[in-house]
């Protein structure tokens, strides 16, 4: 039997080893920490969006990042230390923006596949994730920002997604513990849902060393380019912000760079007053998630810093207000703050292909804010490209 390798034990990792395991590989997972999914997928906002499809290379973000260079606290925080990687970055990014609508409308597509094919994988291998099934309310304080939510729903339609149109009184109806009055409309869509993605990639991980005897590996990939290259079965690279590094060492230096965007989010636990509805700020870009009874998820912000994974607290703070602001008399007496590195390419579209200059290398990474929500999909088509 063929035995397959996969660098990387995040979520796009797990479910990669899950399909090359179904198709009937010999899977061997390595990842150079003592258990799956501790990095990107750890603490993410939880939630499995499709109605977050929309990819950010717009004007309108360009000209919010320049408002917000300065400003500590701000949703988006660049670093303007001189940085050739991240320049290039950008530089591809403001590239992307003609293609802005045909990739929100392509990853949207690809999230609501997603959306049954982890419900597939979870029943097929008998895991729990703390799933909860309440759809998204996204709410909006700014006309301008409900007005640009309108156009984008029509994208979202044409991609499948059901998302219908919401007034304040709705919303406080669909969400009773949500209580601010500066809230002047929204979206709500019952296709998407939440779940703890850390417990996913253990669980999912646990059952398949179990079930199709695939193994994982704690130590860190030394020679990228020596054994797992030369060896003859296929290696799926799925190393989130370290695949360019990777990359490089092969000689795929004409894949899409990704950079590392730093994210941070707080668990509160037992937080009394919270919601069940998973929500979007749009305007703050704030996400909630319910983790089971006991856990709130609040995740958001995006910063350009390198590979700095440091819990910066002038970052944290809104994430603590704007729960207190939309929550009034939410418990915050246990909240864990994390920080993490998502792994974006300019177009915000993750990279699924095969290596140029090795026959048995392969590509799933890359997938920026929407990992959860995505990796089921890349992994099986990766998985397709593999056989």
């Amino acid at each position: 039997m063929t035995i397959a390798k996969v660098i990387g034990a995040g979520i796009s990792g797990v479910t990669t080893a899950y399909y090359l395991a179904k198709a009937g590989f010999t899977v061997k997972v390595y990842d150079k920490r003592a258990y799956p999914g501790m990095a990107t997928s750890y603490a993410n906002g939880g939630q499995l969006s499709a109605s977050n499809a929309e990819t950010w290379n717009s004007w309108n973000n360009v000209a919010k990042g320049a408002k917000w260079l300065f400003k500590k606290d701000a949703p988006l925080k660049i670093n303007p230390a001189i940085d050739f990687a991240k320049y290039r970055w950008f530089y591809k990014f403001l590239s992307e923006i003609p293609n802005k609508e045909s990739n929100t409308i392509k990853t949207c597509e690809w999230a609501l596949q997603a959306h049954n094919l982890y419900t597939e994988i979870a029943d097929d291998l008998g895991i729990e994730f703390d799933r909860v099934n309440e759809g998204i309310l996204h709410v909006y304080t700014d006309p301008k920002e409900l007005e640009h939510a309108r156009k984008i729903n029509k994208l979202y339609v044409s991609a499948g997604m059901v998302r219908r149109e919401v007034t304040s009184d709705e919303i406080k109806a669909l969400e009773p513990n949500l209580n601010n009055p500066r809230i002047i409309g929204g979206f709500y869509n019952d296709q998407d849902f939440t779940g703890d993605i850390h417990k996913f990639c253990v669980n999912a991980m646990n059952a398949l060393q179990k079930k199709y005897d695939v193994e994982f590996l704690a130590q860190e990939v030394q020679d990228i380019s020596g054994e797992l290259i030369l060896h003859d079965g296929p290696v799926v690279i799925c190393a989130g912000v370290n695949t360019t590094q990777i990359a490089d060492i092969i000689g795929d230096r004409h894949l899409p760079p990704i950079y590392p965007v730093k994210g941070y989010s707080i668990t509160i636990n037992n937080p009394g007053v919270a919601p069940w509805k998973s929500m979007l700020d749009d305007t703050a870009k704030i996400v909630t998630a319910r983790l089971g009874e006991d856990r709130l998820r609040i995740a958001g912000t995006a910063e350009f810093n390198g590979y700095n994974r440091d819990i910066i607290q002038e970052r944290v703070r809104p994430l603590k207000r704007w729960a207190e602001d939309m929550f009034p008399g939410i418990c915050m007496e246990n909240v864990i703050p994390w920080a993490g590195l998502r792994p974006m390419t300019p177009s915000m579209m993750p990279i699924v292909q095969r290596s140029r200059k090795c026959n048995n290398v392969y590509y799933n990474s890359g997938h920026g804010h929407l990992g959860w929500t995505l990796s089921a999909y890349t992994a099986k088509q990766i998985v397709s490209i593999v056989e």
